[in-house]
């Protein structure tokens, strides 16, 4: 036998190890869907007995409402929750593009943030905690009041987009 075949008998070997342990890895991963029922009951029926906290401001409620319909698949807010969700809206507007001789934004941001809390409501225990943003971008037009509803469409974007990634959220923390 010669040296190069040793060496290929080597790397193969080798390559076959590898591939061997590459499987035996994902073997071990699972994937399924987000809304079904798992092995800790069902992630649906869970959803939709979570209790939101009152709003504060316009954005905070549209946030509010659009998490209740997510989580309830529309059947409104649960009668008997095992969940409580405290949730603390901010908002932001802040002009981008500056024109100097007009002295005005012709464009600007909108930034939406949001602290949430997800408790068990017998035990007070903490299921599922953190913070997300959404940003929405707006034409400023020279109108005032043009300029105040794409502001308000802005915010209301950018509220729907946040409960979007929220409710993800909750959901992938209720599915393990």
């Amino acid at each position: 036998m010669s040296l190069s075949d040793e060496s290929g008998y080597r790397f193969r070997s080798l390559g076959l190890l590898a591939g061997a342990l590459l499987l035996a890895t994902l073997a071990g991963c699972q994937v399924r869907p987000l809304y079904t029922e798992g092995s800790t009951g069902a992630t649906a029926a869970s959803l939709a007995s979570i209790e939101i906290s009152d709003a504060d401001d316009r954005v905070e409620q549209e946030v509010r409402n659009a998490l209740i319909f997510l989580t309830s698949g529309g059947a409104g807010e649960a009668v008997n929750p095992q969940y409580h969700l405290a949730l603390n809206v901010a908002h932001r507007t802040m002009g981008v593009l500056y024109d100097q001789e007009r002295d005005r934004a012709g464009a600007g941001r909108i930034v939406v943030k949001a602290d949430y809390n997800l408790t068990k409501t017998a035990t007070g225990e903490t299921v599922k905690s953190g913070n997300r943003s959404a940003v929405a971008l707006v034409d400023f037009p020279d109108q005032e009041f043009a300029k105040i509803r794409a502001i308000r469409d802005g915010e209301n974007r950018a509220a729907r987009e946040l409960s979007e990634l929220i409710s993800a959220d909750i959901a992938a923390a209720l599915g393990r």
